[in-house]
């Protein structure tokens, strides 16, 4: 297994939970390559709750990583020139370059977005827009996936960030199962607009997550928009507005994602034929699978299972990846 070097910058006045999530995804594993080191421009940061921390890595480990993650930070200052400096180095070097909510800031700073899609989170994206017109934000969404270039949305956010990292690295069951560990949602649907400040939902309306976790469970039976309403004991007019309010997708958006989501676990860990993976996994047939895998991944359900398939050896540097890339919603 090549190990596979993680460098988390943390600038002054850095999140403390911004900072934890890519330190606990990205810590070392014996199912993952990933070797991650905290790493400032001084041994000692300040963070945003008062308290400080010590480093133990520096800009020499940030340039030298495979992997570079910047987590969000407050106030947003002035950085230093060798911050900046090192952060565009790694763009042109091709190392992977990820923001974790205004650590989105620090990559727009540096020039690594320009030309590029990118988010932040919603209290600041005006800020962030006004200040970098050479970025393309998109406001919408939990994150951004430009390739080697990836910013997630509103602290929390940076959860989906680093297990779509994880699982375009290592395929879903082992994204999952890091999921798992932090009793995360493996994926989550919608964009960050669902958590701006809105009314507050009527007393009495209880959460659809049981009709939700329902479906899970029985997704290569027909579930159709009436049939989940049924369970919620909702008609389909309120179900379908209740639930797009929770999830911010439609319902039949949501089961689609799921069905992907269970399509990719089969193929990385079956032998099973293509329609049978169809069929288990509720999209019908071959050609419905293909259909859906394709416009949902860049890929063919057969490339999938070649590249994450359970006889193949990880290697995330030199083995080709199933592309998951643009705005996830």
């Amino acid at each position: 297994m090549t190990v596979h070097r993680v460098a988390v910058l943390a600038l002054d006045g850095v999140t403390p939970l911004d900072l934890a999530i890519p330190t606990q995804i990205f810590t070392t594993r014996p199912e993952t390559p990933y070797e991650m080191t905290l790493c400032a421009l001084d041994a000692k940061v300040v963070t945003s709750a008062g308290f400080a921390l010590v480093a133990d890595g520096d800009l020499e480990q940030v340039r030298a990583a495979d992997t570079v993650v910047v987590p969000g930070f407050e106030p947003i200052l002035q950085l230093p020139d060798a911050v900046l400096d090192t952060l565009a180095g790694a763009r042109d070097r091709g190392t992977r370059v990820v923001s974790i909510c205004t650590g989105a800031f620090a990559l727009a700073a540096a020039g690594v977005l320009d030309g590029l899609h990118a988010t932040t989170h919603w209290k600041h994206i005006d800020e962030f827009e006004r200040g970098f017109p050479a970025v393309e934000v998109d406001r919408d969404v939990l994150y951004v996936d430009e390739g080697d270039v990836l910013t997630s949305a509103g602290v929390c956010c940076g959860i989906d960030l680093c297990l779509h990292l994880v699982r375009r690295d290592l395929g879903a069951v082992v994204a999952n199962e890091i999921a798992r560990g932090l009793v995360a949602a493996p994926h989550r649907d919608g964009g960050q607009a669902q958590y701006v400040p809105a009314p507050v939902v009527v007393a009495g309306e209880a959460s659809l997550s049981g009709t939700r976790g329902w479906a899970l469970h029985r997704l290569g039976e027909p579930l159709t928009l009436r049939v989940l309403a049924r369970h919620a004991g909702l008609s389909q007019r309120t179900f379908m507005r209740r639930f797009t309010e929770e999830t911010g997708t439609t319902p039949l958006q949501w089961l689609l994602n799921a069905r992907i989501g269970r399509a990719r676990e089969l193929l990385e860990t079956t032998d099973h034929p293509m329609d049978r993976v169809a069929r288990d996994c509720g999209l019908g047939t071959a050609a419905n699978l293909r259909l859906h895998f394709r416009r949902a991944l860049g890929t063919t359900p057969t490339a999938y299972r070649r590249t994450f398939g359970r006889s193949v050896t990880c290697d995330v540097l030199g083995r080709s990846r199933a592309p998951e890339q643009g705005p996830v919603r």
